[in-house]
Parts: C-alpha cells; sequence; structure tokens
C-alpha cells in the first residue's frame, strides 16, 4: 500500500513537471545541442544511437506515468460524480457506477437519455420548457 502511494505521488509529481515550460525549454535544449554536437562525432551511428535510445526510454516511461495519473483523475471524477448522482434527489441510483458495465449496457442507457434528449427539443421547438426530471 505504501509504495502504491509512493508511485502514485512520484507519477502525479513527474507529470506536472514534464507539462511545465522548462521541462520543454530543458527537453528542447537537449536535442539542441545534440545537433550542435553532430558535427563533432560525424553524424556516426553511436550520435544517432544516442538521441534515438535516449528519447525512446524517455517515452517509454513518460507513458506508464501519465497513464497512472490520467486513470486517477478519471476515477476521482467518477467518484465526485457518483456523490453528486447520490445525494440528487429524484436522480436514479442505478448510474452510480455505469463505467462497471458492459458496452450494450451502456448502449442501452445512451438510448434512453437520446430519446430525452429528442424529446426535450421537440418541447422546445412547440415553445414549451425543457426542464424537469422525466424519467429514462
Amino acid at each position: 500500500m505504501a509504495s502504491r502511494i509512493g508511485y502514485s505521488r512520484f507519477a502525479n509529481q513527474i507529470a506536472r513537471l514534464s507539462g511545465r515550460p522548462k521541462t520543454f525549454a530543458l527537453a528542447a535544449s537537449v536535442i539542441v545541442v545534440w545537433l550542435v554536437t553532430g558535427p563533432l562525432f560525424g553524424f556516426s551511428d553511436t550520435w544517432q544511437l544516442v538521441i534515438n535510445t535516449g528519447t525512446t526510454i524517455v517515452t517509454f516511461l513518460m507513458v506508464f506515468l501519465i497513464q497512472n495519473t490520467q486513470n486517477r483523475d478519471s476515477e476521482a471524477l467518477q467518484i465526485k460524480i457518483d456523490e453528486l448522482i447520490r445525494a440528487t434527489k429524484g436522480a436514479h441510483n442505478a448510474l452510480l457506477d455505469l463505467e462497471e458495465l458492459e458496452q450494450d449496457n451502456l448502449d442501452d442507457f445512451r438510448r434512453r437519455y437520446q430519446l430525452l434528449a429528442s424529446a426535450a427539443r421537440k418541447d422546445l421547438e412547440r415553445g414549451d420548457q425543457d426542464t424537469g426530471s422525466p424519467e429514462a
């Protein structure tokens, strides 16, 4: 558990740092230095391999760190939405964990809400209001 918390904090910090302008400037500087050193190393295969290997390793590691951050952000957002549903009188508590359902079930819910939206638009066209809490 402690290692998961440590990893989450680490991943979050790295994701924040990697998105800053100074980090971009540092990465761009590394590329400029690499380009400038090209003539010194005769644009050799080793010179090219250094940048290819370095960028591949950084990209590979960043994918996992950023995915961790996105997963945690998505989960936190889902919890917040679930709380809004739970606390709203008349809301359907069956919607609390939609992200756990199979695609067919999600499609069924989506169709129900599309029908509600369509009916609301027709109400607006007739000059009626589109507010209220119709049953899904």
